[in-house]
């Protein structure tokens, strides 16, 4: 179970990587409390799910729908094949590809997971309030679809060490340049 944060963690206090790193272990443990041991994995559950959403759909398919990296996500597929639970075929679409669909007894685990993992988001979202149930899972999915746009993409983070008011920036070689022609045309009559 996730531990509780110190009063003293001021500065994980404010970290959203430390703290959706502390939401993500609360909703895992609240997940395997709801499943029970032998369950599906999270993990395990959301490619199963996207497989269901998708039929047929490929391993590029799965990596953009669970956003789970290409190479966990082949070991995770060829696990779940081993179970019985998947099976891999040739695209007939492209050859080089592969595709993926639920086997009986891949759709009978969903079924029989989903339930329970209805219970488990329930239970996490009753952690706050019910007012700030959409925007918490919007904000999610806000954050999910940044995952995967290429870096240059994603906005820039505040400066940490912002200056003082009244405080001038410093100007750029280039701005000091520009000034100092400019100094020099409005001084020297030649120039201007």
């Amino acid at each position: 179970m996730a531990k509780a944060l110190h009063a003293g963690d001021a500065a994980l206090d404010r970290s959203p990587s430390h703290l959706l790193h502390r939401a993500l272990q609360l909703a895992l443990d609240i997940y395997a409390e709801e499943t029970g041991a032998g369950a599906l994995t999270q993990r395990q559950y959301a490619v199963l799910s996207a497989v269901t959403a998708k039929e047929g759909c490929t391993q590029s398919d799965l990596v953009r729908a669970t956003g789970i990296d290409r190479s966990t996500l082949a070991e995770l597929v060829a696990r779940l094949i081993g179970k019985n639970l998947l099976a891999r075929e040739r695209s007939a679409v492209d050859a080089r590809a592969n595709t993926v669909r639920l086997t009986d007894e891949g759709r009978a685990a969903v079924a029989g997971t989903a339930p329970l993992v209805a219970v488990a988001d329930e239970r996490i979202l009753a952690l706050m309030p019910a007012g700030k149930r959409d925007a918490f899972l919007k904000t999610l999915r806000d954050l999910s679809k940044a995952a995967g746009k290429p870096a240059d993409a994603e906005p820039k983070p505040a400066k940490a060490d912002k200056k003082a008011k009244g405080e001038k920036k410093p100007k750029s070689d280039k701005k000091k340049a520009k000034k100092k022609a400019k100094k020099a045309k409005a001084e020297d009559p030649v120039l201007a």
